[in-house]
């Protein structure tokens, strides 16, 4: 049987603001937290982007690495989720200043 790794998961009040802001400053990441503000839990397969498959990989981790989203794994699908009571709880507004705003920011 196939061991399962596990995904970290920082304390979002230990990640830095800088790796937040920077996480947020790429269009293709800044897309990705759009997605998950309208819907709860979304599988990696369902993101529609002109990206590569490594590259949304990659853009997923920085955002698990600053504490934005989590991943659940659920047999060879995983699904990505915003940490939004804990964004809310550090940084007040900022989710309804990504949702308010149509372009980049």
């Amino acid at each position: 049987m196939k061991k399962m790794r596990k995904s970290y998961l920082p304390s979002l009040n230990k990640v830095p603001m800088s790796a937040i802001f920077y996480a947020l400053s790429d269009p293709v990441r800044l897309e990705i937290v759009r997605c998950l503000l309208s819907k709860n839990e979304v599988s990696c397969g369902e993101f529609k982007t002109s990206v590569a498959k490594s590259t949304m990989s990659h853009h997923f981790k920085v955002l698990r690495e600053a504490g934005i989203i989590q991943k659940r794994e659920e047999g060879t699908k995983q699904f990505n989720s915003l940490r939004k009571k804990e964004i809310e709880a550090r940084f007040p507004g900022l989710l309804k200043m990504l949702t308010d705003s149509d372009g980049p920011l």
